[in-house]
């Protein structure tokens, strides 16, 4: 091995990228967990990674009023803060409920009542990326 040093360097690299992609997996199975905890539904995971910059995922659940879209947000906020200790970057929509965005940098989750979610179309605008298995997530 000492002949290619660079093949070294190169799996180094390598074994790094895949323990962040495995971390943001861990984070985006804990997001859809929590999720389902308070009984979000319809939770399409997309793997945006090679078609965008913005993030590695997105999550995209439903829930079907204010209160439980909010729910929905407090319960992954709790269980990525106790599990994983991360906070967001920021938070979108709190105040009206209908609609709110989580940035936690490679993965972002929009929970979404039904109204805005067929409005929006998220899963049609990005259907261009890898939808995920959400089966595989689960604990």
């Amino acid at each position: 091995m000492s002949n290619y040093p660079h093949i070294q360097s190169l799996s180094t690299e390598l074994s790094q990228t895949n323990s962040e992609s495995d971390g943001t997996l861990e984070l985006t199975s804990t997001i859809v967990n929590a999720a389902l905890d308070r009984k979000g539904d319809n939770i399409v995971v997309i793997k945006v990674s090679e078609v965008s910059y913005l993030a590695d995922y997105f999550v995209i659940i439903t829930g079907y009023s204010n209160v439980q879209v909010r729910a929905i947000s407090q319960a992954i906020a709790q269980k990525v803060e106790q599990d994983r200790e991360l906070y967001p970057l920021g938070v979108e929509g709190q105040n009206e409920s209908s609609w709110i965005l989580m940035d936690y940098g490679d993965v972002i989750v929009h929970i979404l009542k039904p109204e805005e979610r067929e409005f929006y179309n998220l899963e049609a605008f990005w259907s261009h990326a890898e939808k995920v298995d959400t089966l595989s997530l689960l604990n």
